[in-house]
């Protein structure tokens, strides 16, 4: 093997200054979740294939076609090979979870949120990678807690668009639809195979196979050839049972009340085999760094998902957010990208001096300042162009400095130079 050794096609570094931000990105997230009641949930990397295919559906394009999936052999004669897989979303694993460690017993609304990464085989693309990293919610617990109601539902979608703003995303856009029961949905797809029949033929060959396998991902299809044959198919309203109707009302007004705004779409239905009821979405405008593909967020109510697992009824609700995306949004939509310098650059006048910048960086950081040491071997001009590209002022460390305790600070912004009594350096460098 020769050449210069690479990311694997479709996984990518991060890096400073761009990872300041993704930070940034996570500590709000955490702070809107705590506000409204969220624990951390963090789940292994890797499940029992079965898993995905019980949650996720066996004829849905992750499972089918996407999932990294590989046989862990037994390493002992007392051991069972099995089949395993990189998680490719983190909804089955949460409730997998909730299952095993039996947190229905507590009767109590579970609240739960997760950031990391998750693994899809697709073609690598602006904002979609092989490894990508989600920022996700999921809210359920047994009915007797309330979460089948209406409320839930609103309250989730009420604290993402607080959460978009927070962060300031602009021109962000809510669609919400309801894709009905467990027993509307068989019906509305058997509506839809029965429509798609005649016309499957005069489809791309993605959507000639879902209309077999997958009727749902057909309203998904962002093929701009096959929109007129999909804006004629039966709409999921015409199928709602009372019931799912009255809960969709009630989703509605209370985002009418919270003055929350959004777009009712009839087409949207996620592509996943365990969304019941509410589905939705969050979308930025174009030129917010996404291309055509505008989807920042989506997600919805999964009431039989538990179920499907082997597990006690507990409906639910949930979210994923794609970070990646997010990130893309927020360097588009912001007028300037400025990396954040540090507090100060402490220069040490000749290597006899690096051990006390190293002591005096020490107080300063542990008095919460953020310092980077020079090298007692730089030439002062050296030492001065290092400090200017990383920190707001440098502070020059000589053998006078050191025995007369006075410093000399200067600020690159306003070109100002002072000396600071050591035992006011720390509120020098913060104000």
């Amino acid at each position: 093997m020769s050449g210069t050794l690479k990311a694997v096609r479709g996984t990518r570094d991060l890096l400073p200054p761009e990872t300041e931000l993704w930070n940034r990105v996570e500590a709000v997230a955490r702070g809107v979740f705590a506000r409204y009641g969220f624990g951390e949930i963090r789940t292994p990397i890797f499940e029992t294939t079965e898993l995905f295919v019980r949650g996720v559906g066996e004829e849905t394009d992750v499972v089918s076609k996407e999932m990294y999936t590989w046989e862990d052999r037994a390493r002992a004669a007392s051991e069972k090979a099995q089949q395993l897989t990189l998680r490719p979303e983190n909804t089955a694993g949460v409730v997998r979870a909730y299952i095993e460690h039996k947190l229905g017993d507590t009767g109590n609304l579970q609240k739960l949120f997760y950031i990391g990464p998750q693994f899809r085989r697709e073609r690598p693309q602006r904002g979609r990678y092989r490894q990508f990293w989600q920022i996700g919610a999921e809210v359920l617990g047994p009915v007797s807690s309330g979460a089948e109601s209406a409320i839930r539902d609103a309250e989730v979608l009420e604290m993402l668009a607080s959460l978009l703003d927070e962060l300031g995303v602009t021109g962000w856009r809510l669609e919400v639809n309801s894709v009905g029961s467990s027993t509307d949905r068989p019906r509305y797809v058997a509506a839809l195979r029965e429509a798609l029949g005649p016309v499957k033929h005069l489809m791309c060959e993605d959507n000639q196979r879902r209309a077999e396998t997958n009727p749902l991902r057909v309203l998904d299809s962002k093929d701009l050839n096959d929109q007129e044959i999909i804006n004629k198919l039966p709409k999921i309203a015409d199928f709602l049972d009372a019931e799912s109707t009255d809960h969709f009302k009630q989703v509605l007004a209370a985002l009418d009340a919270c003055g929350v705004a959004y777009h009712v779409n009839p087409r949207l239905v996620r592509g996943l085999d365990y969304y019941t009821r509410t589905t939705f979405e969050f979308t930025v405008p174009d030129g917010s760094g996404l291309g055509t593909q505008n989807a920042l967020l989506g997600g919805g109510r999964y009431d039989g998902l538990s179920e499907m697992l082997g597990g006690p009824k507990a409906p639910g609700i949930g979210f994923a957010i794609g970070e990646d995306r997010l990130i893309l949004t927020l360097q588009a939509q912001a007028a300037e990208t400025v990396a954040k310098k540090l507090d100060a650059f402490i220069a040490p006048m000749g290597v006899g001096q690096n051990a006390a910048a190293l002591k005096l960086a020490r107080e300063l950081r542990r008095a919460g300042l953020s310092v980077e040491v020079g090298d007692g071997s730089f030439r002062l001009k050296k030492s001065f162009d290092a400090a200017d590209r990383v920190a707001r002022r440098i502070v020059i460390l000589g053998e006078d400095e050191v025995n007369s305790g006075t410093l000399t600070v200067k600020s690159f912004g306003s070109g100002e130079q002072v000396k600071v009594a050591r035992h006011d350096l720390v509120d020098a460098l913060r104000s």
